[in-house]
């Protein structure tokens, strides 16, 4: 196998790699998109199935620009989620911020870091 026939096997099985994980992408955003109704969620896809590299670029085209949107508010979900399971609230933090001053774990310095950002993330 010379050095070419190498590179360009690389560089197809990272085509692949890539377009399947735009695949993916594009139809878990398809299915978290709450403004489509079902009807047109089953016609996406179809389009998908029938003409792949149009489907997703159209709808990366169409809908694209709330993609990021989409993914920064589930990611705030679940970490609201996730603090409400945990039972995360500001006061225990500082509590067991000034136990670890007190017992000379952490720094004043430390401290007042740690304080400023669990207020900040409260």
């Amino acid at each position: 196998m010379s050095l070419s026939e190498f590179l360009r096997d690389a560089f197809i099985i990272f085509m692949l790699v890539t377009w399947f994980w735009l695949m993916i992408t594009v139809i878990a955003d398809l299915f978290r998109h709450d403004d489509i109704s079902g009807f047109k969620k089953v016609l996406w896809i179809i389009f998908f199935g029938v003409a792949p590299y149009i489907g997703v670029f159209a709808y990366l085209i169409f809908h694209g620009h709330g993609m990021g949107a989409r993914n920064v508010e589930r990611a705030n979900k679940a970490r609201e989620e996730l603090r409400q399971v945990v039972g995360y609230s500001v006061a225990d933090e500082l509590t067991k911020l000034d136990a670890l001053k007190k017992a000379g774990s952490i720094s004043d310095a430390e401290y007042k870091t740690l304080r400023d950002r669990a207020l900040a993330n409260g």
